[in-house]
């Protein structure tokens, strides 16, 4: 199943089923009960927005050895947790705003695990009966403020620094997954989820013992190596899908990117 989300012509936002170039909304967020509507939308009329409402945006930091390597980090022993606040979420076609603050910016191609019920103390063996669905984030990153101010939140957290999109797609094995980033056409990403240091099981079953994951929480699995800059008028690309496979996956999250006014 294909799952997205929708601007309405008044500004309102609804949730549909996606089947083809047909959409069928739902009463609310599929991970809260929200069901078919009964009404039928062509895809093409809609404008999409993020996918994901979530209480908050946990992510894993250096979980591929490659790019702990390309950061000159050594790979770290338990998953390293951090957070991104929920108002750096933009939506396919939306743009990413490079702030002033800093002076290199650049692009994380990430798997996202959407939580599809709540999860407390979860057991690995179990972990994957939460998830709802996958979709593709882009991890956006100051990266001279990441080294600069010894913790995270301000290098991760601007506003638009969490793109996510196009849609989440449920039919999927986390475990053979390709994440790809392209930067004006060029591939500057391309992993596998087998690559990762800690997979999707043990990062709910990790993430789980220390806060409660609710429905629609977004966890954000980390990037393979390749990461770089961002400038002004790049157009900046991720894609997940199955590996060795072209037609199924979570489809291309695109974003254009511009300097703050």
């Amino acid at each position: 199943m294909r799952v997205s989300r929708f601007t309405s012509r008044d500004g309102s936002h609804f949730f549909a089923e996606i089947a083809g170039h047909v959409a069928h909304p739902l009463t609310g967020a599929p991970w809260w009960g929200g069901g078919p509507t009964g009404d039928i939308v062509d895809v093409e009329t809609l404008t999409p927005a993020c996918p994901v409402t979530p209480s908050k945006v946990l992510c894993i930091g250096r979980n591929y050895a490659a790019h702990a390597k390309e950061l000159g980090h050594d790979v770290p022993k338990e998953p390293l947790l951090f957070l991104k606040p929920p108002s750096s979420l933009i939506g396919p076609g939306e743009t990413i705003v490079l702030p002033p603050e800093s002076a290199r910016i650049e692009h994380e191609a990430e798997l996202g695990v959407v939580i599809g019920k709540r999860a407390k103390n979860v057991r690995r063996e179990d972990a994957l009966s939460y998830v709802y669905g996958y979709t593709c984030v882009n991890d956006v990153t100051a990266r001279d403020l990441q080294k600069s101010d010894g913790q995270w939140s301000r290098a991760k957290g601007f506003d638009t620094f969490c793109p996510v999109g196009p849609c989440i797609e449920t039919g999927l094995d986390p475990a053979a997954l390709r994440v790809i980033c392209r930067v004006n056409g060029a591939i500057r990403q391309d992993g596998v989820t087998t690559m990762m240091i800690f997979d999707v099981p043990t990062l709910i079953a990790y993430a789980s013992r220390m806060m409660t994951l609710e429905p629609g929480d977004l966890l954000v699995t980390g990037t393979p190596e390749g990461v770089g800059p961002l400038t002004p008028g790049d157009v900046v690309e991720i894609e997940v899908r199955a590996a060795g496979a072209h037609e199924h996956g979570v489809g291309i999250l695109t974003n254009r990117v511009v300097a703050a006014t």
